[in-house]
């Protein structure tokens, strides 16, 4: 004889969730690869370019003057997607040290809080990266005669690209607890500051100490990325608004 080990009505389910953790993971890494592939791309070209445009100039007596814009707006692109890919690889800088000291449990809940935070901040900063670079559609280059906007492209992509690896991080954690908790913890901080900012606006500089002794210390030994700590810093004292040109 042999023991039923498991439900037979859960057994489907358990089936499709596997399978869609499988799929999300192939996704990500294609796209990933896509995004490294584009990087080193990146690299080449400005290297290229640079080259060009120095040899132009001082052995031939001929600068290209279009060079420098170029190779300024390709190391924008070629900045946010080096972030998209540290992102990617979790090698943006954080400190684990008191996280990987902690049990199974504990640790699946920072590592979600990590990801969640970073998530916040990039959720934060979209839309007024997308209104940046729409407002640079009227603004020509100079040298190379194009809009700005190519140039100031670079900030939504990857922060849209980032944006798409968290929550693919999120969807493959081992623990659905482990999500629910660090997504209500985030959403529960960020409204209490948000809501609070004219009471940190009235405290003045005390709400740098609140922020840096408070919430980076509490974050960093968490093991959030220290650049996601600037979504807390947008949520306290720097609600965005609209800027007019």
């Amino acid at each position: 004889m042999t023991a039923d080990t498991g439900s037979p009505a859960l057994q489907p389910s358990h089936d499709g969730a596997i399978t869609a953790r499988s799929v999300t993971a192939t996704i990500e890494s294609s796209v990933g690869s896509a995004v490294e592939i584009a990087a080193a791309g990146l690299v080449i070209a400005e290297i290229a370019i640079l080259f060009g445009g120095v040899i132009s100039r001082y052995v031939f007596d001929r600068p290209l003057v279009w060079s420098d814009e170029l190779a300024s707006t390709l190391f924008l692109w070629l900045a946010m997607l080096g972030a998209v890919i540290a992102f990617h690889r979790d090698e943006h800088m954080r400190m684990t040290a008191c996280v990987g000291m902690l049990p199974g449990p504990a640790r699946a809940l920072l590592d979600s809080l990590a990801t969640g935070a970073s998530l916040a901040f990039l959720l934060l900063i979209a839309w007024p990266a997308f209104q940046y670079a729409s407002d640079e559609l009227p603004i020509t280059t100079s040298a190379l005669q194009i809009t700005d906007a190519w140039r100031a492209a670079a900030l939504p992509a990857g922060i849209g690209l980032m944006i798409v690896f968290a929550l693919s991080r999120l969807t493959r954690a081992a623990s659905a607890k482990a999500i629910i908790l660090s997504r209500g913890l985030i959403a529960l901080v960020v409204a209490l500051f948000w809501l609070g900012a004219p009471l940190f606006h009235r405290l003045g500089n005390l709400n740098l100490l609140i922020f840096f002794v408070g919430v980076v210390a509490a974050a960093v030994f968490a093991g959030v990325p220290i650049a996601s700590l600037s979504a807390w810093r947008y949520s306290v004292t720097l609600p965005w608004r609209p800027t007019p040109r």
